[in-house]
């Protein structure tokens, strides 16, 4: 490592010291407001408890014209599309983080069931059908081409299916880890939606393995350039066995893992720009890519018991902690002055929050197993790594240059002219008369503030040089995404019970 990269290094970990020092952050309050924001996004019949009643039906008649019932759901961000990749990794990750600090959630608890509650509901839909699993709601070019609100969209709303004929591998097996996780959270307090949720994951996993194949291959137009799987279906498939096998115990699913993972070993994932991961696939993870997610999840499995033969799995994820510490000599990440991590992609924050929900679990997973990872001669405790994660939330709870928090809501200076479209029209309570597909037009162009709070959204966030625009037009920084948020659940969560020394 060079002399300059060095400096540069040394001051991003000073700086992230002197952010633990001075934060002092309301995690309670973000944790709440964190979990409102999926009532934003919730397409479908709302119910009477709706907190978020500036958001109306939506939807209603989605999948009717097949004969198909695929109401509900979430809005991915800011369009008024369904799709069910990155839905089904924001409900894993829902899951995850009641599974993992759903202890410490108090009396937001019940709302991040619901919230979880509402994508499994509508996952029961879209596989209800033998054979086909529906993988998104709504022709994404069509809708990208208005500015109207969800209540009044008059796009067209064709389902794509994934089949033998059409595989779709790497939606279908999000979808049964999602239900897999899922029924864990639901096991103890209702085990027959639990059971049924099991019994659909395992069902579509065996869907998933059986009928292999990418939905770039046979719904490419449709479903790029908006989420295309850049990293192949092998990791989701691997992903979703292993929470099979976290769910069941059952040995096939172990054996999946363990014959599969080396394949993943020889692959190189792909950014969303064609480029080769610097990190390596192990270092990646997100709604495309699940590798340092599934050694995360399976190193908990063998610290548990204690086992001897560990696999590729925790050198792995001790390569990956690694690859992210700004002080590791294989650090493969960058950090803006401010401190906050930055890989290649839109949407920046939803690695900040990705990956520090890793890290945070994987620190628990070492304290239980006295266990600490050495990055050359760098020696990284769990309480580090709870140190970088807990500097990555203060960052996007306002510990940052400008000041700012980039959660709506959530502090005093915060977005206001953030990219979504309920969000930036008049409700339906204001404006009752409709608005065309490009009525909105002028909303958006507009420079006044959003008419409505979509409360715990959290944005695309600032540039490489801790500045960010308010603009509505700039969409890589101010769209909030479910997958920003979902990982953020459970770092709150954990964060609100355990304050800073």
């Amino acid at each position: 490592m060079g002399v300059l990269k060095r400096a540069l290094v040394f001051g991003v970990v000073i700086t992230m010291v002197m952010v633990m020092r001075v934060a002092s952050h309301d995690y309670g309050d973000a944790l709440t407001k964190s979990i409102l924001f999926f009532e934003g996004q919730r397409s479908g019949k709302l119910p009477s408890t709706q907190r978020m009643t500036w958001r109306k039906d939506s939807g209603l008649q989605d999948g009717f014209q097949i004969g198909v019932d695929l109401v509900g759901g979430y809005y991915d961000a800011g369009d008024n599309v369904k799709f069910n990749f990155p839905m089904a990794f924001s409900t894993t990750m829902l899951a995850w983080s009641v599974l993992d600090f759903g202890n410490f959630m108090g009396p937001d608890l019940p709302y991040a069931l619901e919230a979880i509650k509402w994508a499994t509901d509508y996952f029961l839909k879209a596989t209800s059908i033998p054979g086909f699993v529906f993988v998104q709601v709504g022709d994404p070019y069509g809708d990208h081409n208005c500015w109207e609100r969800p209540e009044d969209m008059d796009t067209p709303r064709i389902p794509y299916a994934a089949s033998k004929q059409f595989p779709g591998s790497e939606v279908s097996a999000e979808i049964a880890a999602a239900l897999a996780a899922s029924s864990m959270v639901f096991r103890p307090r209702n085990p027959a939606y639990s059971a049924r949720l099991l019994k659909r994951a395992a069902m579509v996993f065996q869907f998933a393995d059986a009928n292999r194949g990418s939905y770039n291959d046979t719904l490419g137009p449709w479903v790029c350039p908006f989420y295309c799987d850049f990293s192949g279906y092998e990791d989701e498939l691997i992903w979703g066995a292993a929470w099979l096998y976290r769910a069941t115990k059952a040995p096939n699913y172990w054996s999946y893992v363990v014959q599969n993972i080396s394949h993943l070993e020889k692959k190189v994932a792909k950014h969303t720009d064609r480029v080769g991961y610097g990190g390596g696939s192990f270092a990646e993870f997100g709604w495309d890519t699940k590798n340092a997610g599934i050694n995360i999840l399976v190193s908990k499995l063998l610290l548990s018991s204690k086992t001897s033969d560990v696999g590729p799995f925790i050198p792995n994820a001790d390569k990956f902690v690694c690859t992210v510490l700004p002080e590791s000599p294989t650090v493969s990440v960058s950090y803006s002055p401010g401190g906050l991590l930055f890989k290649p992609g839109g949407s920046n924050l939803q690695h900040a929050t990705a990956l520090s929900f890793l890290l945070l679990a994987y620190a628990r997973y070492l304290n239980q197993s006295n266990r600490e990872i050495h990055c050359g001669n760098v020696v990284a405790t769990p309480a580090r790594l709870i140190q970088f994660a807990r500097g990555q939330v203060d960052y996007i709870l306002g510990t940052n240059p400008l000041k700012m928090s980039y959660m709506v809501g959530y502090g005093s200076k915060f977005p206001r002219k953030i990219h979504h479209r309920g969000s930036s029209l008049p409700s339906v309570d204001q404006h009752p008369a409709r608005i065309n597909c490009q009525g909105g037009t002028p909303y958006f162009q507009s420079n006044d503030p959003n008419p409505n709070l979509l409360i715990g959204a959290v944005v695309g966030g600032p540039d490489q040089g801790d500045s960010y625009s308010d603009s509505r037009a700039d969409f890589v920084h101010t769209e909030p995404t479910t997958y920003i948020n979902a990982p953020l659940v459970g770092l709150l969560a954990y964060f609100r019970s355990h304050p800073p020394l």
